[in-house]
């Protein structure tokens, strides 16, 4: 023991961020060298396995002694904004014994959690501790019940191809983001084409779709370049192997218009130029969102190079909508591949949604450069 206590405490720190939770809450009470590399807040030593727990398989139990981790002197504070930020409602509203954080803390963690738009929950003079908790039972409540009582009106989000961005709602009670968009391929003489459905990001308790129709057209006045800038981030490729490339120039958007570019021509390292989205914070299976997360549940780009997407593109409007997550929300029900179209949106859990606002996408695409951002119907067609 006393070999072990000479080494730096660096090396300490690194060795005992190799054990488990309950076994690092017993090391870290031997001595008090080991007490205070423990709780030493720049060390950090409970930082990976906290992290190993909260990104389990969502049917994985945590550890048992993860549950009252707050009233252990030698954890710092810090851990529990990712705890508060990745870890699963039920377990947090139900099972764990939160920590007294500060209100900074507490706006921190919401942030990271929740969508920008949510933010419409906290009332004037309200702690952003009990905006937190309410919020996060509102998401389980609505993940398992048909219930729209607090939210008679869905917000979702249509991206028209001449560069306008339409805020737009309908009745929670009867919101099928499907017949949603049929109506608008109608209108826009669309209705012949068969309707594809793409999984952005997943949050932990929301996954952003996106619904919109692939076509070869004959010529250009119908296809929508924004909806490839935001499903394929220019200067993004998904066969690159950490999925966070480091080309020497990001590829100019195709014009939507002649006098406008959807994303202007970037120089340099791409990690210079996006970064890894923090405000929310994604789940792990799109942890490098925005660059490719390998694992099978990023299906944003479908095909590569001139056989991406089957050599089509995407035409009229996209439409954007957040589904809640449930309990069954990620199982397979369809014959066609997972994670993508009708798996999306047929079968147990997928059937609850809840608000996406403009500012929404601002926080999922920063990189999206829309002229016009119009909270409700008009100013374009398709």
């Amino acid at each position: 023991m006393s070999q072990f206590e000479s080494l730096p405490v660096e090396l300490i720190a690194e060795i005992l961020g190799e054990l488990d939770v309950q076994s690092l809450i017993t090391v870290s009470y031997l001595s008090r060298r080991l007490y205070s590399v423990a709780s030493d807040s720049s060390l950090n030593p409970w930082r990976r396995p906290i992290l190993q727990n909260l990104l389990r398989h969502p049917d994985a139990p945590y550890e048992p002694s993860l549950t009252h981790l707050s009233v252990r002197t030698t954890v710092p504070r810090q851990n529990w904004i990712e705890i508060l930020s990745l870890g699963r409602a039920p377990w947090l509203l139900l099972e764990a014994t939160l920590p007294h954080l500060k209100e900074a803390e507490w706006e921190e963690c919401f942030r990271r959690r929740f969508l920008p738009g949510w933010q419409k929950w906290k009332k004037d003079g309200t702690a952003w501790r009990s905006t937190f908790r309410n919020v996060l039972y509102r998401v389980l409540h609505r993940s398992t019940t048909s219930c729209t009582s607090d939210e008679s009106w869905t917000r979702y989000v249509l991206i028209r191809r001449g560069g306008v961005a339409n805020e737009l709602e309908a009745s929670s009670r009867n919101y099928d983001p499907v017949a949603v968009f049929d109506e608008l391929k109608m209108q826009s003489n669309l209705d012949h084409l068969e309707t594809r459905i793409r999984l952005i990001v997943e949050l932990a308790d929301v996954r952003i779709i996106a619904l919109g129709v692939l076509n070869k057209p004959r010529g250009t006045t119908s296809v929508n370049p924004y909806a490839r800038v935001l499903l394929h981030p220019p200067g993004i490729e998904r066969d690159d192997a950490d999925g966070s490339p480091s080309g020497a120039v990001a590829p100019e958007a195709p014009p939507a218009k002649d006098d406008h570019k959807t994303a202007r021509m970037l120089y340099g390292d791409i990690k210079q130029i996006y970064r890894q989205m923090t405000y929310p914070h994604p789940a792990l299976s799109h942890a490098n969102y925005p660059f490719y997360t390998p694992g099978g549940e990023d299906k944003r780009w479908v095909g590569t190079a001139e056989l991406e997407e089957e050599g089509m593109q995407w035409v009229g409007g996209l439409m954007l909508t957040a589904q809640i997550i449930g309990p069954c929300t990620k199982e397979h029900f369809t014959d066609g591949p997972p994670f993508q179209d009708w798996d999306l949106v047929q079968g147990s859990n997928r059937g609850h949604y809840a608000s996406f606002t403009l500012a929404d996408l601002a926080a999922i695409a920063p990189w999206l450069d829309i002229p016009k951002k119009i909270g409700g119907p008009g100013l374009g067609n398709d």
